[in-house]
């Protein structure tokens, strides 16, 4: 058996903890998903040292205890012993590098923390050697996606961006079946989150980051990792809708984004349109996160409804919703966590096994550029998602997305259409 990892996750917010504003999220991530993962990974013999690190000690204490809560008194054998930074009485918004200093190289660390800090996170812990998983979107910037590419080459270290779509069995079978379809023509996504989520992302919503980074980034990634080396974006403009984020929460940020993008096929260079929009208003439903795509491409089109996979259930205390255990399964079985099928776990175990098989030289980095959404093969995701915001803040302008050459699909730099 390859030896387990130790593993620095940065962030105790939601995704980490399930923890927010003082109590358990109203989302679909009430037990959080990261903390909750890596713990049971421990429980499975895949990880060891566990650290958790955030900037506000002075909320450690009740994070402990909806942890047990919501996790220790509800599943057999889950140990929750975790080294935490700052101090319990200390506020540092840099306790992530004297956390990360206590890690050694091979190690691991997981970044859910501000889309603006990613990228000096993921830089420190790069150069002490450490493999970094980080949520989407991976940096802000191509320039900044570049430069960690290359450190990260330099370091041997694997840098993967989370995004959990791909190890969903039906977007991964599409993802094959669209190989088979031809040319690619067009591509339509939808992502939308209940408007609470404002609320909860208050800290950071229309200041560090905006909602076609934080969830139109899915659909993007899986249509690049679909058409990768086939197909390329070569030019974006976005349109916004604003109103209710500012009336309602007296946030400064757009309420819903589109993105339209035109798409060259590499081969017979004729071109293919996207369109891609996220929300953070829609109403309280049936489920948390309405999802969906529609592909069209030569010769056939798929299309998945994500949110209604077909399981419904009615009850007293939570009324009438759509589950989905395919992404996080909560529900214990004979009072052990049974969730490791779910692609959320998935997406996790996958990065560790990866560390580990790079630590124990079984694989290199390269091996997992087929296999993984790695730092190397999601340039185009990044240059969409800058561009886009580029289009938003010079007046819905058309920007070009520049590549070295015909056959290149490494993005080189972005040109705003004055």
């Amino acid at each position: 058996m390859s030896k387990p990892v130790d593993v620095l996750m940065i962030g105790t917010g939601e995704y980490t903890t399930g923890y927010v504003h003082g109590k358990g999220s109203q989302s679909d991530k009430s037990k959080g998903v990261v903390g909750i993962t890596l713990i049971d990974l421990r429980r499975r013999l895949k990880t060891s040292r566990l650290g958790i690190c955030g900037t506000n000690g002075k909320k450690f204490k009740d994070i402990r205890e909806y942890m047990q809560q919501a996790i220790g008194n509800i599943y057999k054998d889950m140990d929750l012993t975790l080294e935490w930074w700052p101090g319990d009485d200390e506020c540092n918004s840099e306790a992530y590098i004297q956390a990360l200093d206590s890690f050694k190289a091979g190690d691991a660390c997981t970044i859910f923390t501000p889309d603006d800090t990613h990228f000096n996170i993921t830089r420190e812990a790069i150069q002490r050697k450490i493999h970094v998983l980080v949520t989407k979107p991976a940096v802000k910037t191509l320039e900044e996606h570049r430069q960690l590419y290359e450190e990260a080459k330099k370091q041997n270290v694997l840098v993967m961006i989370e995004v959990h779509k791909r190890f969903d069995p039906m977007y991964s079978d599409a993802r094959d079946r669209i190989q088979t379809l031809g040319d690619f023509s067009y591509f339509y996504s939808y992502m939308s989150q209940p408007k609470f989520q404002l609320d909860t992302f208050r800290a950071w919503a229309g200041k560090s980051s905006d909602i076609s980074y934080y969830l139109n980034s899915h659909h993007i990634d899986f249509h690049v990792w679909a058409l990768y080396g086939r197909s390329k974006p070569v030019k974006v403009v976005a349109m916004s809708s604003v109103g209710l984020a500012s009336k309602e929460f007296n946030i400064q940020t757009e309420d819903t984004i589109t993105l339209t993008v035109q798409w060259l096929n590499i081969q017979t260079k004729t071109q293919g349109t996207a369109i891609y929009t996220s929300s953070w208003i829609s109403p309280k439903t049936d489920t948390h996160t309405q999802q969906k795509f529609h592909y069209m491409g030569h010769k056939g089109e798929i299309h998945i409804d994500q949110a209604h996979r077909g399981y419904t259930m009615g009850s007293d205390d939570e009324g009438y919703k759509s589950i989905n255990p395919l992404y996080m399964k909560f529900i214990p079985t004979d009072g052990y966590f049974s969730g490791q099928s779910g692609y959320g776990y998935r997406s996790f175990e996958s990065f560790i096994d990866a560390c580990s098989a790079i630590n124990s030289k079984q694989s290199t980095l390269e091996d997992f550029d087929s296999k993984l959404p790695t730092i190397s093969t999601t340039f185009q995701v990044t240059a969409i998602l800058e561009a886009g915001r580029l289009s938003l803040d010079n007046c819905n302008a058309f920007v070009d997305i520049v590549y070295d050459g015909d056959d290149s699909i490494i993005p080189k730099t972005l040109k705003v259409k004055k």
